[in-house]
């Protein structure tokens, strides 16, 4: 599942079957209790798990791994005190104040969110365990067999390299997909990454999904600060 637009775009179905894997616009989280057949394990490409006091260990294990150029795609989370912010003038200032920087603008135009999933998090804790945040660049790295992709997902090579692996391994999903939002706004790319949210969400169910960092801290809710791939 990836943010779309201010809604949520989600994939789901069974990865043995890609050719027949679902797609939908939500409108909101609790939506996901309308899903059919019901997602066992999703993967989220949203910060989960906020610091209180500074840059999260698993922003900083994904930058590593993905290297440049494609670390940079993966920019730090807000701390939890950032995310009621009025505005990005006042983020950036508690930002300051707490740690020593801003908040990057990338983050402040997904703090909405990220509100909205701590929210969902915390009062949901059915959804909540089964719920996993994921890194679209660090799943197609892990996906690739540990070589980060060389373009960028905006550019056509980009979207063409990305797709080219979904397609050798998940033949059919994004055409699936693709049908199943005909009609409806969104990004190319924010489809690809719920894609990548996908594979990564059937990795996690099996168990063989890779952990940054591997021993995750929890925040002041118990919420892991981990991506998995």
């Amino acid at each position: 599942m990836d943010g779309c637009r201010g809604r949520w775009l989600c994939v789901w179905g069974n990865v043995n079957q890609p050719g027949q894997v679902r797609a939908a616009l939500l409108d909101q989280l609790s939506d996901l209790d309308t899903l059919v057949p019901q997602p066992v394990v999703v993967g989220v490409d949203i910060p989960m798990g906020l610091s209180d006091t500074g840059p999260r260990d698993c922003d900083r294990a994904a930058r590593a791994a993905l290297g440049r150029p494609r670390g940079s795609s993966v920019f730090p989370a807000p701390l939890r005190c950032m995310i009621d912010a009025e505005d990005y003038p006042e983020a950036c200032a508690i930002g300051r104040a707490k740690c020593g920087r801003a908040l990057s603008r990338q983050a402040w135009n997904i703090v909405p969110l990220i509100r909205a999933m701590d929210g969902f998090l915390r009062e949901r804790r059915d959804w909540a365990e089964r719920i996993h945040e994921v890194h679209p660049e660090v799943s197609f790295m892990v996906w690739n067999g540990g070589s980060p992709m060389t373009h960028n997902k905006k550019r056509s090579a980009g979207d063409w390299e990305r797709a080219a692996l979904i397609e050798q391994n998940l033949p059919g999903a994004l055409a699936a997909t693709k049908r199943a939002l005909a009609g409806q706004r969104y990004a190319p790319d924010d489809l690809v990454d719920a894609v990548a949210a996908f594979w990564s969400a059937g990795r996690i169910a099996r168990g063989q999904a890779v952990s940054m960092p591997e021993a995750p801290e929890r925040d002041a809710y118990g919420l892991p600060m981990v991506i998995r791939a």
